[in-house]
């Protein structure tokens, strides 16, 4: 069976390797991206999202304008520049020529179209959250029905065991729209959470992202390009272990899409702080059940790094545009 998905997403170097691997996997049929603030500006990150289908071959793939900061908090002015570069391509987003009115593309309401979407369709489609989750919880003010007529939201995201990435228990991704997140978690949409628990398990080698390095096709060019200036930046951050390339921490969340298997999830109550500074965006678990709150998502705690990483460099090795 062929999973439908829309794709959320802020690119964003990981985004990049997350969208390629989606594009190169049978299991998933891409029908729409949706753009969101992040790694950059939002229209930074849609003109980014059309040079990645342009150099993977997919530009019929529709990409939808989204939210251009939080609901209720003033965007971070820098967005993710010191690890992304200014363009959110790690510099290499010129690679990819395209005319300007197709980089700024049709301005449809991203969340509006994930609403319409999913209610087109009960049952049948499935959002990759890989940014910050504010078109979601646009969508589902906009709709609440949307909590039972989706599939479900793959949540890239979270700590639940260990420390966050940008706060000692926050990730990016919830931290920079706690409400929008804790919207989406009580919202009765089924969830799972691929967080830091199971991505930072999930770099490349050395030897798979020489493998990547000598591919021809033009997508994959264009990861390994804008990589250069992540893997810089992990480096300097102390975030790579010896013998880690590169990191991308949205893939492991649509490799459970293709996969579930390839990890190992518990059923959990999860709530997502919004109201201290110093929590502000945790994935709060109830592990042992002393709030009463029902389990509202899969919180992925394992997985075999070994299996995920290889499955991605030889999809991503053999891709070279539409049903290759």
């Amino acid at each position: 069976m062929v999973r439908r998905v829309i794709i959320d997403t802020d690119p964003g170097v990981d985004d990049a390797a997350a969208i390629l691997l989606a594009l190169a996997s049978p299991e998933l049929r891409v029908e729409a991206l949706t753009a969101i603030y992040g790694n950059g500006a939002m229209a930074q990150c849609a003109a980014n999202a059309r040079r990645i289908l342009a150099a993977a071959g997919r530009s019929d793939i529709p990409v939808y304008a989204g939210a251009a900061g939080p609901l209720l908090r003033r965007a971070n002015a820098g967005w993710a520049g010191h690890i992304h570069g200014d363009d959110a391509l790690g510099g290499a987003g010129d690679l990819v020529s395209l005319p300007s009115a197709e980089l700024a593309g049709p301005q449809q309401s991203a969340a509006v179209e994930i609403a319409r979407r999913a209610l087109d369709a009960p049952g049948e489609i499935t959002v990759l959250a890989l940014g910050r989750m504010t078109n979601i919880a646009l969508a589902l003010r906009i709709a609440p029905e949307m909590a039972e007529a989706l599939a479900g939201v793959v949540v890239m995201g979270g700590a639940a065991r260990v420390p966050g990435n940008v706060s000692p228990v926050a990730t990016a991704n919830l931290y920079e729209d706690p409400e929008a997140a804790a919207i989406l978690y009580d919202s009765g949409v089924p969830i799972v959470q691929v967080g830091l628990d199971v991505c930072d398990r999930c770099g490349l080698s050395d030897g798979q992202f020489a493998r990547l390095g000598r591919c021809e096709s033009a997508a994959v060019k264009l990861l390994v390009a804008a990589s250069g200036f992540t893997r810089q930046a992990y480096r300097r951050l102390g975030r790579l272990t010896d013998g880690e390339a590169v990191r991308y921490n949205d893939v492991p969340a649509v490799a459970y899409a293709v996969d579930a298997g390839l990890f190992e999830a518990q059923r959990l109550a999860v709530s997502v702080d919004a109201g201290s500074d110093l929590t502000r965006g945790q994935t709060v678990v109830d592990w042992y059940g002393m709030t009463g709150r029902a389990a509202n998502a899969d919180v992925c705690l394992g997985v075999d790094a070994g299996r995920l990483t290889d499955m991605v460099v030889e999809r991503l090795a053999g891709y070279d545009g539409p049903g290759k």
